[in-house]
């Protein structure tokens, strides 16, 4: 059984998450490189969750961002550029944003495999709190009534793999002010709406239960001994 370390980040700026993410996989690749290394890639597991901030992935289009520069600053929000696949997305209080790095030649060497399984994650945890989430044929991410006029997105999902080693993962709206969303067309979707935990409850969800929920169906998704690791074999703690 591979084994995973889980890191709950707490609040962190986006920017944090990904310069530690960037390090786990530099030092992953540099295991793999280095056929004299007796050390296994150290897979791990990120939670956290982010600051108001937009992402836009590598394939994404900047039109898609319907603020300007000056409209973001005014509103305290951070936007970046980054290297995931996918294309716009928020994040912000009231997520669950995940990072999973992790060695996928140990998981089946398939992104889609990967991409499938963390879906199946979220799914699962969805069922415990009464959720039917679904996947959405052509589309990654999770859903809520997907082939019907109604079509909302629950959680949004984009990753980056290099050797093999996966950074940038999902982050799925819990109690999540959906009103952010108004600002970009997410993930580049015209005609579909997003939705949280909490919208389709109506009620306020306890976050802490629910990464717990999370964490614990992610260890059986994918088959995995999970260890809370006191700090990260990092610069970062």
């Amino acid at each position: 059984m591979n084994q995973v370390k889980l890191k709950n980040l707490g609040t962190i700026p986006y920017k944090d998450a990904w310069d530690l993410q960037e390090e786990l996989l530099k030092n992953a690749i540099s295991k793999k490189k280095d056929p004299n290394k007796s050390e296994e890639v150290e897979n791990t597991l990120l939670i956290c969750r982010h600051p108001h901030v937009y992402t836009l992935g590598k394939s994404g289009h900047a039109e898609n961002l319907l603020f300007r520069k000056e409209e973001l600053e005014k509103n305290g929000i951070e936007f970046y550029n980054t290297n995931r696949g996918g294309d716009i997305t928020y994040h912000g209080p009231g997520q669950l944003v995940a990072y999973p790095i992790l060695d996928l030649e140990k998981f089946g060497s398939s992104i889609h495999l990967y991409l499938r399984n963390l879906e199946e994650v979220v799914i699962q945890t969805l069922q415990e709190y009464g959720i039917q989430g679904e996947r959405l044929k052509g589309y990654t991410g999770v859903w809520i009534e997907p082939e019907t006029y109604r079509a909302r997105k629950i959680c949004a999902i984009g990753v980056r793999c290099s050797r093999w080693v996966s950074i940038h993962g999902l982050a799925l709206n819990v109690n999540t002010d959906l009103s952010y969303f108004k600002n970009i067309v997410p993930c580049g979707i015209t005609d579909k709406g997003v939705t949280s935990i909490s919208i389709e409850l109506n009620r306020e969800i306890d976050e802490d239960q629910l990464n717990e929920v999370f964490i614990q169906n992610f260890k059986e998704v994918f088959n995995v001994g999970i260890t809370k690791a006191q700090k990260l074999s990092t610069a970062i703690k």
